[in-house]
């Protein structure tokens, strides 16, 4: 159960400050050490806005990372950009994103990151708020590499990055993080026409090493990628395998598929403690007080407040900051005002 009833959280990133994105674009001009201060003051940024908005749980937004699970390729060897397979021009969509060719045998030897993303949190946050990391899972991480002759499909690159990843989780916990999502949205994307149960298996595999040690959580979506989704945007096809997941909570879009099938969180919540995404990440119409109240009121009907937590859809990393910071003030204050009346 939540400790705190209509708990509010996010998923994990957040938009970089203008001065991050301009150093992103221009490394060449500085130094490891003008950039790890740019980073730091990014993470010292997003802390601030989350903080103000008054949420229960915080991230360090993922300031370090290019856009959700691309700079995890950075740490593994064994592969090297394909820019080739990308579409350059037109309406941005996910076919612009960049793949990856595999080269040789999948490792990561110094992690994928996560470890010194989190204990740079650890210094900077506040006491107070519960400190979140959010990693992909190894099927979603799988998605932008290229099969070869050693692993013939998207399968086998998952099986090779799966321990990989658990590494980094159990690293986590080491680090005294209690707070872990996995995020594996390209299951949810492609649950219709994929084996589920293959998923769940892929899933429960990964997180077995540290089930019990931390609120484990999940996130699944159907896509953000400049605001777009990419996958058949329904949970039907989730269950009722997706019931088996290993987690201790499990994260749901709803706000932007304006809560169509809101009557299937009740048998998650049966299993395990429901987040509900009520914030619409990918429109610019910012959530009032008054809407916020009306839409966990309507969850509420499916899941009990003390197993019920409410965020943005998807992570804030493709939405302004101004609308972002705003959307999250309102949130809050919405969930405040139905906790009181419990």
């Amino acid at each position: 159960m939540n400790s705190i009833p209509i708990r509010t959280t996010v998923i994990g990133s957040y938009p970089f400050p203008g001065w991050l994105e301009f150093v992103s674009r221009n490394l060449g001009h500085f130094g490891a050490a003008d950039i790890e201060e740019a980073i730091e003051d990014a993470v010292i940024a997003a802390i601030h806005d989350q903080i103000t908005a008054g949420l229960d749980v915080i991230t360090d937004g993922e300031q370090t990372r290019l856009d959700f699970n691309l700079s995890f390729y950075g740490f593994i060897r064994g592969i090297e950009n394909n820019s080739s397979e990308t579409r350059k021009f037109g309406p941005a969509a996910h076919d612009q994103r960049g793949k990856h060719n595999i080269i040789g045998k999948l490792t990561a030897p110094e992690g994928l990151g996560a470890v010194r993303e989190f204990e740079r949190l650890k210094k900077l946050a506040p006491k107070g708020p519960i400190l979140k990391a959010s990693i992909p899972g190894p099927y979603t991480l799988s998605g932008r590499l290229l099969p070869n002759d050693t692993y013939k499909d998207r399968f086998e690159i998952t099986e090779a990055l799966l321990p990989i990843i658990s590494r980094e989780l159990e690293a986590l916990v080491e680090a005294g993080c209690s707070e872990i999502t996995v995020d594996e949205p390209s299951m949810s994307c492609y649950a219709y026409k994929s084996d589920t149960k293959r998923f769940v298996t892929i899933f429960n595999r990964t997180v077995k090493s540290i089930k019990g040690k931390c609120n484990l959580s999940t996130h699944l979506c159907f896509g953000n990628y400049k605001g777009r989704p990419v996958g058949y945007r329904s949970i039907q096809p989730m269950l009722p395998d997706f019931l088996d997941m290993d987690v201790d909570e499990i994260h749901v879009e709803m706000a932007n598929r304006e809560f169509a099938e809101i009557e299937l969180l009740a048998p998650f919540a049966e299993k395990m403690k429901v987040a509900v995404g009520i914030i619409d990440v990918k429109n610019y119409y910012i959530e009032t007080v008054d809407d916020v109240v009306e839409r966990i009121n309507r969850c509420l009907k499916h899941v009990p407040a003390e197993k019920l937590s409410v965020a943005p859809d998807c992570g804030l990393s493709q939405t302004a900051r101004w609308a972002s910071r705003q959307k999250l003030i309102n949130m809050v204050a919405g969930a405040k005002k139905v906790r009181a009346t419990l």
